[in-house]
């Protein structure tokens, strides 16, 4: 699992029971899952289709930094699954596990759109090409 991105737990971000909202970090997520699609896609305009069942497994405190972790689990045609896991930094321990977050590929008109993708590619190789 690659983790792409950290968050800071601040105040806003809380629920009444003083722990990170999960509404928050679940749009942490999609907009993280969104980022990585538009870049491995090549295309800004994807959206989410999908997201399996999310294991809440610990709680995110204020003051917190959690990371946001992406893996890709298959290529579609026009779709892109990918798995995701946040983590706690100091600490490693998990805060939520989605198995299947499935992102869309879409074209000028707004339906789904072939990409042509079969594997990750990180932007270094691209600009090798």
């Amino acid at each position: 699992m690659r983790f792409h991105t950290r968050k800071w737990v601040k105040p806003e971000d809380l629920n009444a029971n003083g722990t990170l909202f999960g509404g928050k970090l679940l749009a942490w997520i999609d907009e993280e899952a969104a980022l990585y699609s538009i870049v491995q896609l090549e295309n800004p305009k994807v959206v989410t289709k999908y997201m399996s069942e999310i294991n809440f497994m610990s709680a995110a405190k204020q003051g917190d930094i959690v990371e946001i972790g992406l893996d890709v689990v298959h290529f579609g045609k026009s779709s892109l699954v990918l798995k995701s896991e946040v983590r706690n930094m100091m600490t490693r321990e998990k805060i939520i596990t989605i198995d299947n977050i499935t992102m869309v590929n879409l074209g000028e008109d707004g339906k789904p759109k072939p990409h042509g993708k079969t594997q990750i590619e990180f932007i270094e190789d691209r600009l090798k090409k």
